[in-house]
């Protein structure tokens, strides 16, 4: 008995080491993103080449993802995210040191290719630790991450607002951010690869399985980066609000995706991956039609909470079945890595092309379109639901015996 009592202790820390590790992450993204003005004037960019250089950071992640497998494969699941979290945390020190386009660049790619590889071995990790508890955890998580960008957010606000030098800034964040996510390394799981198990390749394409999964992914990820990116040039452009209001449509967007992500596990236990994701494409098709025949801020203002609504736990969801979804699930997970952070890259593009050429109200005529897909192919993550097991609260928190 002590020796399961010891287990489940073990896998309970390590659920809450991985909630941290996913809010540091958090943390660097929301530090980066409130300095990027900082950033584009020490380099002397200009907003086409900032554009430019801001896509930089997927296509970084996009190339290095299909590495984490093997990264952790030799090393060693916690190894492996320790020494990836840490490359993370400390890229962040770059951006704000480059005086031109091309450093710019280099620096960003170097940013996304350390976030996707840390962003593979967490969530790999998550699932893991979701299957021996018996119950979700990916939303919580996710919403942890968001929870996380908020608090490096409000951060980088303050030191703005007080004028500090973003070198500076992101200096101390980066040395703060790396001890915790070292910390929090400590008592996440050691999973080690059996001694016959087969290495991964070093680059592979993703799995079948991982494309289906990710389809339902690449709807969820534009649907939120349009939001995050237009809805307060949609509220100032098409229904001429003021600025003040303009952003707060979009804090609330983002407020309202880490409340439903936090609250999600309890859903997602009890009605399971499937009928989730088809009630939340329910609420983020009504959201979308919303903001389509808004004429008033506080109706688009609504159709955007909707949005965040119904598609902040898709995601999650889509992590987690693919990590069930076959025999390497650093793989699968890679996959629907790679084919969101590509949706996340060109959805503020595309939204914006088709701005410029119908109207803001097309464009996000668009993104209802897409958030029909998360009811019509829902059942893609059956396969997750399957895999998740199923177990009495008594025993629900008994590890897997592996090591």
């Amino acid at each position: 008995m002590s020796a399961v009592v010891h287990q489940q202790r073990e896998v309970r820390r390590a659920r809450y080491a991985v909630a941290a590790v996913f809010a540091v992450h958090g943390a660097v993204t929301g530090s980066f993103a409130t300095r990027v003005p900082w950033i584009q004037d020490h380099a002397s960019v200009s907003a086409g080449q900032l554009g430019l250089a801001l896509a930089f950071p997927a296509l970084g992640a996009s190339v290095a993802m299909p590495l984490a497998g093997g990264v952790s494969h030799r090393f060693g699941a916690r190894t492996a995210l320790r020494g990836l979290l840490a490359l993370w945390t400390l890229s962040l020190a770059l951006p704000s040191l480059c005086p031109n386009l091309l450093t710019l660049c280099l620096a960003l790619f170097v940013y996304g290719a350390s976030a996707g590889m840390a962003d593979v071995a967490m969530n790999a990790l998550g699932v893991e630790v979701e299957n021996r508890l018996g119950h979700s955890i990916m939303s919580g998580l996710h919403g942890m991450w968001s929870a996380g960008a908020l608090i490096g957010s409000a951060a980088g606000t303050l030191a703005a607002h007080l004028g500090s030098d973003a070198r500076l800034h992101h200096a101390l964040a980066a040395g703060v951010l790396t001890v915790l996510g070292l910390l929090a390394c400590t008592w996440v799981l050691d999973l080690q690869p059996g001694a016959d198990e087969e290495p991964p390749p070093r680059f592979a394409l993703p799995p079948k399985s991982a494309l289906l999964i990710g389809a339902i992914g690449f709807c969820a990820v534009f649907a939120e980066g349009a939001s995050l990116d237009w809805s307060a040039v949609y509220l100032r452009d098409r229904l001429e609000t003021s600025a003040g209001l303009a952003a707060a449509c979009t804090t609330g967007f983002t407020l309202t995706m880490a409340v439903a992500r936090i609250a999600g596990d309890r859903v997602v236990d009890r009605f399971g991956s499937v009928r989730t994701v088809r009630a939340s494409g329910v609420l983020a098709v009504l959201g979308g039609l919303l903001v389509v025949v808004a004429g008033h801020p506080a109706v688009a203002m609504g159709g955007f909470a909707l949005m965040g609504l119904g598609i902040a736990v898709v995601v999650p969801l889509c992590f987690a079945a693919a990590g069930r979804s076959g025999p390497n699930p650093s793989q699968a997970i890679a996959g629907v890595a790679t084919i969101t952070y590509t949706s996340g890259l060109i959805a503020p593009g595309a939204i914006g092309g088709l701005a410029q050429a119908a109207g803001l109200v097309v464009s996000f005529g668009l993104v209802t379109l897409l958030a029909c897909g998360l009811a019509a192919f829902a059942g893609v993550l059956r396969a997750g639901d399957r895999g998740r097991p199923r177990v009495s609260p008594r025993s629900a928190a008994v590890p897997d015996p592996r090591p």
